[in-house]
């Protein structure tokens, strides 16, 4: 009695512009394998068809990517090995792919990561800002309000910061930016990484903001921003206004207490009520 062997799922990393960065790895894998997972098999078919790649399609994107899990978990396990490709970069990071990995493992697939382009380490390592230790943080809330919150969490964030935007919310992201995080905080954009009218932009938000304005064509394309982190001197401000923080909720009712918080340490309210509340849901 012949017994299937479990297949592998193969993680595979695409161009993110330039098809010149397509690694002989991922070709080869691609050719190899009896499936492809794509993220939207219509944007994948150039790809495939320019490195002559001729392999069965299946659509796993952010909308039918819970009930696709159950269907490429059994190919798996009926011995078909499957990769998995998103529409640009390395799947996974700020695209779907992750509750198929989990399941994949706790099932005990085999997964095997290819490496390749990813626009967040691209951007990173020609920012010119540090890269020793630094943080991904994804796409930020599209409402106005979530945006700002968010934002206001990451204030005292000293590690460099990631972001993935859409191009029609660059403006008003750095205007959220220089709101929450300081008008002279150091901002990068890169947008259309290694396309033809890639740009690499550095300045304060405000300048960002000057220029884009001026210059509403390069309000376009896929956009990586990277945010300089708060100084060491920012970190300790925000230990000594949490302390003030804590002490004061301990005594006073939470609006109370934040609008006596901001009076002592000059925090702003809406920093100070976001931070009250986080450690109000904590503490039920």
């Amino acid at each position: 009695m012949q017994i299937n062997k479990i297949g592998t799922l193969y993680v595979v990393a695409t161009p993110i512009g330039n098809l010149q960065d397509m690694t002989l790895r991922a070709i080869e894998v691609l050719k190899s394998v009896d499936r492809i997972a794509a993220e939207d098999t219509r944007h994948s078919t150039p790809l495939l068809n320019h490195f002559s790649i001729k392999k069965p399609t299946i659509s796993l994107h952010e909308f039918n990517e819970r009930k696709r899990i159950a269907e490429i978990i059994a190919l798996l396990q009926e011995g078909e090995s499957i990769a998995l490709i998103s529409d640009a970069g390395t799947p996974l990071i700020s695209d779907p792919g992750f509750p198929l990995i989990r399941e994949a493992k706790a099932s005990g697939i085999q997964v095997v990561p290819v490496p390749g382009a990813c626009a967040a380490i691209a951007a990173l390592s020609a920012c010119g800002l540090p890269t020793d230790k630094f943080v991904f943080e994804g796409f930020l809330p599209a409402k106005p309000e979530g945006r700002r919150h968010r934002l206001a969490a990451l204030r005292h964030e000293t590690r460099t910061i990631v972001f993935y935007e859409a191009p029609h919310r660059l403006l008003s992201t750095l205007q959220s930016m220089a709101e929450e995080l300081g008008a002279e905080r150091q901002v990068v954009v890169a947008r259309e990484l290694t396309k033809m009218y890639e740009s690499i932009r550095s300045g304060t938000a405000t300048e960002l903001i000057t220029h884009f304005v001026a210059h509403e064509k390069e309000q376009r394309g896929e956009v990586v921003l990277i945010v300089h982190g708060a100084d060491e001197v920012s970190e300790s401000k925000e230990v000594k206004t949490e302390k003030v923080l804590e002490l004061l909720l301990n005594e006073l009712p939470l609006k109370q207490a934040v609008l006596l918080a901001s009076k002592i340490t000059g925090e702003r309210k809406n920093v100070l009520y976001e931070s009250a509340l986080q450690r109000t849901n904590r503490s039920r």
